[in-house]
Order: structure tokens, then sequence, then C-alpha cells
């Protein structure tokens, strides 16, 4: 067996044993579904805990009235709770939009926080670090700019922290709200539905772990304060945070009855420099704690950390040697004597990818249809190896501002009316 066959050998039984990974999180995660679908909903103590509603915002007059209002209409007690809006330093007329709201809904503890270039404008954990030297809860919540949550989605996620004394946060479940606006936001919804929260339910029920997505979510504040509150040089404060609540003895629970809708890009360029920052984002945290594998006391995240390494180097790398063999193969560049059971075993592959996708879909209402059948097909096809460039480029823009000491900057995602 030449080189070139013993590599592409290797890159093969790399993107197996992921994708072997990834099948039995979508098992473990089904089973979780089932679970959860016949355990009935926590219910608040008489006198819940006081919550302060954390949202950064900057540059969000588009969505940020509608996002608010829906934070307003909680089915939580309006006297155990404030929403504190963080203007981050915009220059549009967020703060125009933000008063008229504070008028609007007089005696509803709208607090509204306007930074400027000074104090603000560095990013998401800089705005929430202002806001919670605000907030009086002893509970925190967060939700981004773009997020409609159903009313009963804070109920939800407090009375489940409130089971558990060891449980620092509880995550809900976010859906694609503009799903239907251009074929990526399809992707994404799919995306969403079968890589982010049916691996969160996976990872919950196998290991007990889960990851804050960023949004919808609830954390105690004396955890908070214990961890220092959040990375400022994190662009993934939220892959971030979890590490360092599981770092303290803490755990994070998944709550998939909580749920919000949030917009997602709908063009190829801001997906890309979105899903670039959530790369460079989430290597920084897998460096800062690589040391970790070797520290017994964070054996809890061991699994996490082995994972994020294994997607961002191990299948990037495997990824681009397999396409690059197909490509030169094709065109009779190069030779490989195992080409045609790479073919036969990436057709096997593209077939078990849409099984297993499909399946997730299912547990949602209105997505078990057949043009989400030939959605995920285009998306191993086509998506899969975009994510495979925005990889690559995450990594070189990640290695570039550290080889100059450049600071990482935080893009805003584009929102949509």
């Amino acid at each position: 067996m030449n080189l070139l066959d013993f590599s592409l050998l290797i890159a093969i039984i790399s993107i197996w044993l992921i994708l072997i990974v990834n099948l039995i999180l979508t098992i473990a995660g089904y089973a979780y579904y089932l679970k959860w679908t016949r355990t009935p909903t926590p219910k608040l103590p008489e006198k819940p805990p006081f919550v302060s509603i954390m949202v950064p915002a900057h540059n969000e007059g588009i969505v940020i009235v509608k996002t608010v209002q829906a934070l307003l209409n909680f089915d939580y007690p309006s006297d155990r709770y404030e929403v504190i809006v963080i203007n981050d330093n915009s220059d549009d007329d967020s703060a125009e939009l933000l008063a008229n709201l504070q008028q609007l809904y007089d005696g509803r503890n709208l607090k509204v926080i306007n930074t400027d270039k000074t104090n603000g404008g560095k990013g998401k954990s800089n705005a929430l670090n202002i806001g919670l030297k605000q907030a009086v809860g002893s509970i925190i919540s967060i939700y981004d700019a773009d997020n409609t949550p159903e009313s009963g989605a804070l109920r939800i996620l407090v009375a489940e922290l409130l089971q558990d004394d060891k449980a620092g946060a509880v995550i809900g479940k976010f859906r694609t709200r503009n799903k239907n606006a251009s074929i990526l936001t399809r992707f994404i919804n799919v995306e969403t539905l079968s890589f982010q929260w049916m691996a969160q339910a996976g990872r919950q029920q196998l290991f007990g772990l889960c990851t804050i997505p960023g949004t919808n979510y609830v954390i105690r504040r004396s955890v908070l304060e214990e961890v220092g509150g959040w990375d400022v040089k994190a662009l993934a404060e939220d892959t971030e945070i979890s590490f360092q609540l599981y770092r303290s003895g803490y755990h994070i629970k998944f709550q998939p009855r909580a749920v919000t809708w949030e917009q997602e890009p709908q063009t190829i360029d801001v997906w890309f420099r979105q899903r670039t920052r959530w790369v460079k984002g989430n290597i920084y945290v897998i460096l800062k704690n690589t040391k970790l594998l070797f520290d017994r006391k964070a054996r809890k995240i061991r699994f996490d950390l082995l994972y994020f390494m294994a997607v961002y180097f191990l299948l990037m790398t495997s990824l681009i040697l397999s396409d690059s063999v197909f490509v030169f193969s094709v065109s009779g560049v190069v030779h490989s004597n195992l080409q045609g059971f790479s073919n036969s075993v990436w057709i096997f592959a593209v077939l078990l990818f849409v099984l297993s996708t499909f399946v997730t879909v299912t547990t949602e209402k209105g997505e078990m249809t057949f043009t989400n059948v030939l959605v995920i097909i285009f998306m191993y096809l086509v998506y899969s190896q975009l994510w495979l460039a925005v990889a690559v480029y995450g990594m070189v823009g990640y290695i570039r501002e550290q080889v100059f000491h450049q600071q990482a900057k935080w893009y805003k995602t584009k929102r949509y009316k």
C-alpha cells in the first residue's frame, strides 16, 4: 500500500468514526426525546425567584421591538422578572425604539443600558458583563436580540433549574423562525434540529452533558460570580461559560419544552461570517482547555473536548484529504487503488446521513416531508462542503490573529425584517 492509499484509508476511518459517534448521539437523543415526552413539565414554587433577563444588542433596531415584546409577555409572574437590554454602542435607531418601549410598558421592569465606544462595542461577553452589574435577579436569563421565545419558555427553564441544586444552568431549544426564506435557511433549520438540539439531547442522555447555546437559557447568578462572568476574549462565549461551569463542579440540564424562535442568516456571506466566528471561538475554547484532558477533576468534560478536537481538527483534515483525492483521481492527476472502495463507502455514508437526519426531524410537527428529504441530501453534498470551507478559513484566521497578536473582532450577524 503506497502513502496515498494509506493516507486515504486513515481519512476514511476517521470520517467514519466521527460519523458513528454522531449516529450514536442521534439514537441516544431520540431516546431522550421519547423519555421527556412522558415526563411532566416542572412547576414553579408559589414565590418564584427574581430573574434578570439580559439582551445584548448592537444595531438591532430591525428586530429588537419584537424581541422585547415577546420577553415582556412571558407567563412568568410579571413582578418577579426584569428585562435588561444592553444597547451596545449602536448607531442605528435602537436607542429611540427602546425609549419608546419603556414609555409604552411603563412599570414593566424594562431597563435599557446604552453603552458607547469607551465601554461598549467590544463583543457579546463584554455587553453581558456590563448588564450583570445592574441586574438584581438571583437567576440570570440570556436571549439574543433576534429571538421570539414562546410564552412559557422562562417559566419552564426556571422551574427545571430549581429541581436540582447542582444544576448551574438550564438550556432550552431554539427553532428557525425564517426557515422558508431561502434554501440556506432550510439547511439551517434541519441542522438546528439534527445537529444542535438532537445532539444536545444525545449528550445529555449518555453523559449528562450539554453546551449552552448562547440564547434561551437560565444560569444561577452565584455561579456566574464564582467563575468571574463571561470571558471577554471568547468569541464563543457560550461554549466557554459551559466549560467554566463543568470545571466548577456544576452541570447543565437540557429542557426541550422551553422553545425560542430565532432568525437565521439568509445569504451565504452573512452565514459564512457568523460560522467563521463560531469556529474561531470554539478553537479558542479547545486550546484554552486542552490541559483539562489530564485533570481528574475535569473528567466530566473530556468527551466534549475530544469531540470538539475531532470535529475541528481530525474531521477537517480527513475531509480535505478525501475530497482532494477524489478530485485529483477524477481529473487523472493521481491514481488511488482505494478510490473505488472510497466511493462505495462515501455512498453508504450519504445514505446513513440522510436516514439518521430524517429520523431526527420527525420529532417536530410539519418537518416530516419529502422536501426535507431532498434538503438533507443536498445538505450532505453542498452544505457540508460549505462548513468545511468555513472551518479552514476560521482556523487560518485564528492562527493569523495569534501570530500577529491581533484582537479577534466580533462580527454582528445581519438581521432581516
